[in-house]
């Protein structure tokens, strides 16, 4: 995935009301940005930090700016969530993602489960269907890629549809987008949200597959560039 246009550079001065951010652009504006993540962003929003802006392409939109970027540490973060679905599709129609190679379509955000819409349905006739549930992480501590970072009813809500689903004769795989390039490996963030870890476990003991690859982040685009191993 590429930024076209170029993103803009700037320092992110705070992020507020989970969807705002108030970013100081380098050419002297100052600006505020859509935050298209709802998560803590923990580690990501030290004012002062190198950040990176989309310009909208929609002119009705009140706020002309998307928050994309952040460096944490020494890695640049991707923050937009609604990345990950999009970076995931990339990934496997190109044969990155090895796992899940070989499908004769993919459909998005099909309808499923009770009141769900699957993030990616892959299909083919040699085959049962496969049932993929894409996440964005952003956490990172002492190298270990870490989700969720803030608590979540629905993240849980698809680890029990998606255990469905393999009851039923599917394929179910939960991957995790990793979009920080100074992770080694990940895990469930059992001190944020035990209850996530708890179900993550229990839906890999009935089948479902948990896959996590990590994005190279860069200003210019985000290519899927790696597996990493989870550590239950």
């Amino acid at each position: 995935m590429t930024f076209d246009p170029p993103l803009l550079k700037g320092r992110l001065l705070r992020r507020y009301q989970r969807f705002f951010a108030d970013v100081a652009l380098d050419s002297g504006e100052v600006i505020t940005a859509h935050t298209p993540n709802t998560g803590s962003l923990l580690t990501c929003t030290e004012p002062g930090s190198e950040a990176y802006v989309s310009p909208a392409d929609n002119p009705k939109r009140t706020l002309k700016y998307t928050w994309e970027l952040v460096r944490s540490g020494r890695a640049l973060v991707g923050v937009h969530t609604g990345r990950a679905n999009g970076l995931a599709e990339e990934a496997i129609r190109a044969g990155v993602i090895a796992e899940l190679a070989g499908y004769g379509s993919l459909r998005r955000e099909v309808r499923y489960g009770t009141n769900s819409r699957i993030d990616l349905l892959l299909e083919d006739e040699a085959r049962p269907r496969c049932y993929v549930e894409v996440k964005n992480v952003t956490l990172a501590r002492d190298g270990m890629a870490a989700f969720p970072d803030a608590v979540t009813e629905r993240g849980a809500k698809h680890l029990r549809e998606l255990a469905t689903q393999v009851r039923k004769g599917a394929r179910a795989v939960m991957l995790f987008i990793v979009q920080r390039g100074d992770c080694e490996a990940m895990t469930p963030a059992d001190d944020i949200d035990p209850r996530y870890g708890r179900l993550l476990r229990q839906a890999s003991r009935k089948g479902v597959e948990a896959l996590a690859y990590r994005v190279r982040v860069r200003p210019t685009g985000l290519p899927v560039e790696a597996p990493l191993p989870i550590r239950f």
